[in-house]
């Protein structure tokens, strides 16, 4: 507010419109360990299924964890995941809504939580998984209009 403090924006003025958000997440790992997540052969079991119903879960869960978000109703929640490398995989999470606020919280948070996921199934087998970078891609809709990030290298 005018004096600093957090609080909520009221966003009881603003159109009700069509908004998605696709936030990104990568997980690197040794390339076996890798190999043993996308063949579903870590002691722990079929790390992406999980990984996904966690991303998911915890993009409807977005306000309760982030203080200050409002919560949104979603219409779809969608995760994927790809090799990148011999050594890295790439989370995709989309989120879609129609509201008065965006879904950019929800969207880096499912990819957020399915990587972590990932990290949890498989750090028995390699503690120097890492992850990162944790971005928002793109988003569509709401008073600022549509953002794509721009592709680098």
């Amino acid at each position: 507010d005018a004096q600093g403090a957090a609080r909520m924006v009221d966003v009881s003025g603003k159109a009700t419109t069509a908004r998605t958000a696709i936030a990104s997440a990568e997980v690197t790992a040794r390339p076996a360990v890798v190999s043993a997540i996308l063949a579903g052969n870590l002691p722990k079991g079929e790390a992406l299924a999980v990984a996904r119903v966690a991303g998911i879960q915890a993009a409807k869960d977005t306000s309760r964890l982030i203080p200050l978000c409002h919560p949104l109703p979603l219409d779809c929640v969608d995760i994927v995941f790809s090799q990148q490398a011999d050594n890295a995989i790439a989370i995709t999470c989309q989120a879609t809504t129609t509201a008065r606020t965006g879904v950019e919280m929800e969207a880096l948070t499912g990819a957020t939580v399915a990587a972590l996921t990932l990290y949890d199934m498989a750090k028995s087998a390699d503690q120097g998984i890492t992850i990162g970078p944790i971005r928002l891609e793109q988003k569509t809709g709401g008073k600022r209009g549509d953002y794509q990030r721009a592709r680098t290298g």
